[in-house]
């Protein structure tokens, strides 16, 4: 059994296959453009971020080439050489004792192996690096330069800088840290807007195309379902499919329907073997019937018309259970309370136990000669087996529902489900006297079958059992 929070996600999935199949191909879609922004966008912080070691690299290469001209940082005093111009190429690049990092601050090991790679390439051997990113707020060299040049400084490329990349060098030879502060404009996604119009586009032509190729699929398959159903009920080979969409499903309405002529031949040859063999039984019968009214013992004689009789009677009951489902019989509209009431007033008017409880109007597409017979078999096992049957009649979610109700033992419940098979009968402790093939209750299932509906037998909790033909309605 499935947990109720499966059962309850199930719900909002689809279940047709149009459905199912395009909201697999929307996840994976999804999945792999989710994939791809997230690899672009590392890529492009990447990129971000070699962009600014480059830059640093660049600035401390430069003061140190021109170290005469780095201004130096000494127990926080900032010292200017003269004729030095601040703002034209950014912060200005600093000499100081004390290291750049502080209490806090996670370095960019990353950035720290690729700027050293970067200087090493220039041949600037680099003995201690430190590469941090920190606002512009806490760091008082940034921020003291963001006061005399804000405008210029507060946007790069049409981006907002808030923050500094701050690099600090101390190389081989020398005691002092030079370090250079570089604008980190915010992480933003460049290519979010095209790529979510390549999404968008992706989806609209993808999913279009897998909803046609699809309805060329589905649409026969939904045919073949409807013909099956209807083949199920009527058994009637005419109006057959005609065989349409891709190659493996034209094969497969052609199957089916070779299929369907197979099963039709096979039923009329056993319609035409049943009725011979119902007319040779039942010719010698009769003659039977004639020559046991010479057998002077009356008690033998009628002991011998009712061994004919539930002959013939079984008879009777193999050849309608075999002919359900291919009657001539055609369905037409009937009022079953009317019908029910009918063939319980046959059997007040023979003098057997059955009465009419509470019915109520239902009109419904029906058969009337068979269903008599399925309500006929169920009356006679309620007299038979429970000493009388009640019958009623009510509407329930959108069912006509017959019960028959009886006041017997009942069957065991490991033998209900076994009792609408053919040739099943019940404790013969039951009753000595009933006799019969064990075919009431399957001939009874077949016909409310070939109505849509269903039989289902259950022990009642007061006592007895209870029969119902659950049909549906027509409205």
């Amino acid at each position: 059994m499935r947990p109720d929070g499966e059962r309850s996600m199930s719900r909002f999935l689809p279940r047709s296959l149009i459905g199912q199949m395009l909201l697999a191909v929307a996840i994976a879609l999804l999945l792999a453009q989710g994939l791809g922004a997230f690899l672009l966008y590392r890529a492009q912080d990447q990129m971000r971020e070699n962009a600014l070691v480059h830059a640093a690299a660049f600035r401390l290469i430069t003061a140190s080439r021109n170290a005469e001209t780095v201004p130096r940082l000494e127990q926080g005093r900032q010292h200017r050489p003269p004729g030095l111009r601040r703002g034209r190429h950014g912060i200005p690049v600093e000499a100081s004792m004390v290291t750049p990092l502080r209490t806090g601050e996670m370095r960019l090991n990353g950035a720290e192996a690729r700027l050293k790679h970067v200087l090493a390439d220039q041949s600037f051997d680099a003995a201690e690096i430190v590469v941090v990113i920190r606002p512009v707020a806490d760091d008082p060299v940034g921020a003291a330069y963001v006061a005399r040049h804000g405008p210029l400084f507060g946007r790069l490329n049409r981006q907002r800088v808030t923050n500094l990349l701050v690099a600090g060098v101390k190389f081989e030879g020398r005691d002092r840290w030079t370090i250079a502060r570089i604008r980190a404009p915010e992480r933003r996604m460049d290519l979010a807007r095209p790529l979510i119009l390549q999404t968008l586009l992706i989806y609209l032509v993808l999913i279009g195309a897998v909803a046609l190729i699809l309805r060329r699929i589905s649409r026969p398959l939904a045919a073949l379902t409807s013909r099956v159903e209807r083949f199920a009920q009527t058994r009637d080979a005419h109006d057959q499919l005609e065989p349409e969409g891709p190659d493996d499903i034209r094969k497969l309405i052609e199957a089916h329907n070779a299929m369907e002529a197979r099963i039709c031949a096979m039923l009329d040859e056993k319609d035409v073997m049943l009725g011979a063999i119902g007319h040779d039984l039942k010719t010698p019968l009769a003659a039977l019937r004639v020559r046991i009214e010479s057998v002077p013992d009356e008690t033998e004689r009628h002991r011998m018309a009712a061994t004919i009789e539930d002959i013939v009677r079984t008879l009777d009951d193999i050849l309608s259970l075999a002919r359900v489902g291919r009657s001539g019989d055609p369905a037409e509209q009937c009022e079953l309370a009317a019908l029910v009431a009918s063939v319980v007033e046959e059997y007040e008017d023979m003098g057997k136990p059955a009465e009419l409880g509470e019915t109520e109007r239902i009109v419904l597409n029906l058969r009337p000669t068979w269903l008599r017979r399925a309500l006929r078999n169920l009356i006679d096992n309620a007299i038979r087996y429970g000493n009388g049957a009640r019958v009623s009649l009510s509407r329930e979610n959108g069912q006509a529902i017959v019960r028959i109700d009886d006041d017997g033992p009942g069957i065991p419940e490991d033998e209900i489900d076994a009792m609408t098979n053919a040739f099943t009968r019940g404790d013969p402790s039951r009753n000595s006297a009933t006799g019969g093939a064990g075919l009431g209750l399957a001939l009874a299932r077949a016909i409310a079958e070939q109505h849509g509906g269903s039989l289902h037998l259950h022990n009642r909790a007061e006592g007895g059992l209870r029969a119902e033909i659950r049909l549906p309605c027509n409205s």
